[in-house]
């Protein structure tokens, strides 16, 4: 395998994928995007109000979120990605002809992600949605190589765990 020079940390909604991206990009000093930033206004809208988002609906924002990407790595930048990225569909649009591109996955149990959800504050994201995003998960393959780190341990645990895995060591 290349070595990463973009991560996307994945994951369902109050997994910890910005906290952990943000964290890995600092201790890198690599660029950081929040994938929600690319949604267009209807799907915050739509999920606002409650109502999961369709494939169709995602599409052009993992299309945004891939242009992005390969915008980073074309400027000779690294960065790292939050973005849910559910499904092993949804992988692929981002990492598909892009060797340097490896899925970092938040891993954890629904009540640990319910009970953070419900200390969330200005989110747009309701605490209804929670089990359609565990519904709709495809935890990554192994043909995806994927960094699988648990989500319960704290950030800097995590993101030593994530470098290790990098080779970057802690």
């Amino acid at each position: 395998m290349a070595a990463p020079r973009a991560l996307v940390v994945t994951g369902v909604a109050g997994a910890g994928k910005t906290t952990l991206a943000r964290a890995l990009a600092t201790r890198l000093g690599w660029t950081f995007l929040d994938a929600d930033d690319l949604h267009p206004a209807a799907n915050v809208e739509k999920m606002r109000a409650g109502a999961p988002l369709s494939d169709a609906d995602r599409e052009p924002w993992l299309e945004a979120v891939a242009r992005w990407i390969d915008a980073r790595l074309a400027a000779g930048e690294d960065a790292v990605v939050a973005c849910s990225a559910l499904k092993r569909r949804y992988r692929a649009v981002l990492t598909d002809g892009r060797p340097s591109v490896r899925i970092v996955y938040l891993k954890g149990s629904l009540d640990l992600v319910a009970a953070r959800m419900a200390a969330r504050k200005d989110h747009y994201f309701p605490t209804s949605l929670i089990a359609s995003q565990f519904e709709a998960l495809e935890p990554p393959t192994p043909e995806e190589h994927a960094i699988v780190v648990d989500m319960a341990p704290p950030v800097s645990v995590q993101v030593d765990r994530v470098l290790e895995a990098m080779g970057a060591g802690a």
